[in-house]
């Protein structure tokens, strides 16, 4: 009798294998170095069940095979964007930006170029954020510039519509928010987009942090890396830290998330206040 109700509810609502997890757990780590825990079985079902039924396909087995043996690309994005976590809000772990106004910012003239690096830029909040403590500090007509990346699209289209739902987490101060966006009316109500002359100092790409960066890369005064190394093994974060670093300026800065530490990883910096590096 139990057998027959297991039978009733897989067919309809296909249940993920061990074996089937395993793969797609391989899946995102050969294309993005996420490291997935077992414990994380509901959360891949539950994300990629809406896909499976967006494509009539009965089972989980079935829809592995067809990502990784046809040459669908962009199926193999969709699952990138289902699995990677993209929480973000304007002005997390707000010392960072206070450290760039205090102890960065004085020594920069708003004629010198400076160039800043989101690495993890999901919707732009953290980018965006940046780009108003670098508009107060080096003026909007400084040679300043920010490039967000991430490896999922969806989300980049959003940082590069730089349109905001306010509320709680997405809070802007009202004095920048009067000098940097405009505020929408009527069906836009509670909506806020940032102003053009903002945002031409910003760039979004799409970028896999696994696989080759372009030259273009490289001389970053200030990089943030923050809440993403949660996500890698030991041997990915060092790869990784590698690469980043050797992209940033003599004394410039790395910044990470506030649960997260370069110890053991690199010995090409030097932490300067917690979460907070110069690279040597």
């Amino acid at each position: 009798m139990l057998a027959k109700k297991q039978q009733v509810h897989t067919s309809s609502s296909p249940k993920l294998s061990t074996k089937t997890f395993d793969a797609f757990r391989t899946l995102i780590y050969d294309e993005a170095g996420i490291s997935l825990s077992s414990s994380k079985v509901s959360l891949v079902e539950g994300r990629l069940t809406t896909r499976l039924r967006c494509l009539e396909m009965p089972t989980f087995e079935q829809y592995h095979k067809h990502v990784t043996q046809s040459k669908d690309k962009k199926e193999l994005q969709v699952v990138v964007d289902l699995l990677t976590t993209n929480e973000t809000y304007f002005f997390r772990e707000e010392q960072h930006f206070d450290f760039m106004k205090t102890d960065i910012l004085p020594n920069i003239s708003s004629s010198q170029a400076f160039n800043v690096w989101s690495a993890a830029s999901s919707t732009g909040q953290e980018a965006y954020t940046i780009a108003m403590v670098l508009a107060e500090e080096l003026k909007l007509h400084g040679a300043w510039k920010i490039i967000g990346t991430d490896i999922n699209s969806k989300v980049l289209a959003e940082a590069r519509l730089g349109r905001y739902q306010l509320d709680e987490k997405n809070y802007i101060p009202q004095e920048l928010m009067f000098k940097y966006c405009l505020k929408g009316i009527r069906s836009q109500e509670g909506m806020v987009m940032f102003q053009p002359k903002v945002k031409e100092h910003l760039v979004f790409e799409s970028l896999n942090l696994m696989k080759n960066w372009p030259s273009s890369f490289a001389n970053f005064d200030v990089v943030f890396l923050r809440n993403v190394m949660i996500y890698f093994d030991e041997e990915t974060k060092k790869k990784l830290i590698a690469k980043i670093i050797d992209r940033i300026r003599p004394e410039g800065y790395l910044f990470v998330g506030h649960s997260e530490s370069l110890n053991g990883l690199t010995d090409k910096v030097k932490l300067v206040k917690p979460s907070i590096y110069m690279k040597l």
